[in-house]
């Protein structure tokens, strides 16, 4: 309370010299530095009976002058007992809620409640659905990589099969291809030998 009984005061000396300060010469008034140097002006060229607010309430005296700056006291009167502040010193109390408007206040409670348990339980969902998504394309990923190995897998069994198999054929031909000439030597010796018994004879 005193706080604010000070800075009323201290306003109604700064409105009440306003007009004087109006008057003062000089630039930058609407700078904090000019504001307080207009200030200074002021309170430096009012006498010892003007240095008090129209209240009395504040006080203010020239402590010491020098070429460098100039200091002043600032005298606060202490608070009269019968001032009121503008502010009262509980809370306003709070009214009585009639059972209408109780009753309204819980029901939209429970509104807001229902709202959110609805989204959070849409929000699970559609969890649950892009987890299903999920599972569902990596076994269709994993079905499709089975079936292309296997299809690779048949590949290469069939053509080991079928390289297999011209082997086979071409090791009976080479076979073969012996057993003629093997017949034909035999066949060629006897032949000889049958040409050597007759010539003997």
């Amino acid at each position: 309370m005193a706080d604010l009984a000070v800075t009323t005061n201290i306003l109604g000396f700064l409105c009440a010299n306003l007009p004087r300060w109006s008057r003062i010469r000089g630039n930058g008034l609407c700078t904090e530095e000019g504001l307080f140097r207009c200030l200074q002006r002021c309170i430096s060229s009012l006498p010892a009976a003007e240095m008090a607010t129209p209240g009395d309430d504040i006080q203010v005296k020239e402590i010491d002058k020098r070429a460098s700056g100039q200091a002043f006291e600032v005298i606060l009167a202490a608070p009269t007992p019968d001032a009121k502040g503008e502010f009262p010193l509980s809370p306003p109390k709070k009214k009585d809620l009639s059972l209408e408007e109780i009753q309204r206040k819980l029901e939209a409670a429970e509104e807001r409640r229902k709202s959110h348990e609805a989204e959070v339980l849409k929000h699970l969902a559609e969890k649950r659905e892009h987890e299903k998504e999920v599972l569902r394309k990596a076994m269709e990923d994993n079905n499709n990589f089975s079936k292309i190995a296997e299809e690779k897998l048949n590949q290469k069994m069939e053509a080991n099969k079928e390289n297999k198999e011209a082997l086979q054929a071409a090791m009976s031909e080479k076979f073969k291809e012996k057993d003629k000439k093997l017949e034909e030597v035999r066949a060629k010796k006897e032949t000889k030998e049958g040409c050597a018994e007759a010539s003997e004879n």
